[in-house]
């Protein structure tokens, strides 16, 4: 059984119901924010594994109607949930089958779920002028040791490769992008807890991430790195 088939027969949906809509808006306010930060304006972008379309309706709503948007996902159960509009189009298949290109190519949790992932990240290349990737960081310190996360990440979540920043970074590099910005995301301290562990650790990284940013994400983890690359 190929990695894939969890998504177009509706395993994954049975994990994970909502697709993450919930951290949609959140993620969208994040990549405005690198856009706007690198002088990024653009009029087409698309999402490759767009899930329910939660981010591409959040940046249509910041963006304005005048930017084209496209999302691209192989699941149908995800596509179904996705809210079409005038200036939206959502497509159930792959998108580098798709021979359009875009100002800017979104892969947001993306590269982490496909067993070729060079591959895929090859193949991405053409997709756009500008991308922007947001990577889960699942290796750390505390996520090795205590062994439960990285594997319920791989069970529930469909995560087959896991990184550091450092190994993030190299792979988009090998795979041929040039990288022209980064930050760390930390849903684990703006986002609700959805466990009392995960309560119990905001503490500690807020203030380890206060005094040494990479070290606390290296250590105890709940932390994405948001990439933009051409």
């Amino acid at each position: 059984m190929s990695a894939r088939s969890i998504y177009e027969d509706g395993t994954y949906a049975a994990h994970n119901p909502t697709w993450h809509a919930e951290d949609s808006r959140w993620k969208a306010t994040h990549i405005r924010a690198l856009l706007e930060r690198n002088d990024v304006h653009p009029t087409t972008v698309c999402e490759v594994g767009c899930g329910a379309g939660g981010i591409l309706n959040a940046l249509a709503d910041d963006l304005g109607p005048t930017v084209q948007f496209t999302g691209f996902d192989v699941a149908p159960d995800a596509i179904a949930r996705c809210v079409q509009r005038p200036n939206i189009k959502f497509v159930c298949g792959d998108a580098l089958d798709d021979p359009a290109t875009f100002d800017v190519a979104l892969a947001i949790d993306v590269f982490e779920h496909v067993e070729d992932y060079l591959g895929f990240l090859h193949g991405l290349r053409s997709k756009g002028a500008h991308h922007v990737f947001h990577i889960p960081l699942d290796l750390s310190v505390q996520s090795v040791l205590r062994a439960t996360p990285l594997q319920h990440n791989r069970d529930r979540v469909g995560h087959l490769h896991a990184f550091t920043k450092e190994t993030a970074l190299a792979t988009l590099e090998h795979a041929g992008y040039t990288i022209l910005d980064h930050a760390f995301t930390y849903a684990s301290l703006d986002r609700p807890s959805r466990s009392w562990r995960a309560s119990l650790m905001k503490g500690p990284r807020r203030l380890l991430s206060a005094l040494h940013a990479d070290l606390a994400v290296r250590i105890l983890g709940g932390a994405s790195l948001l990439v933009l690359a051409r």
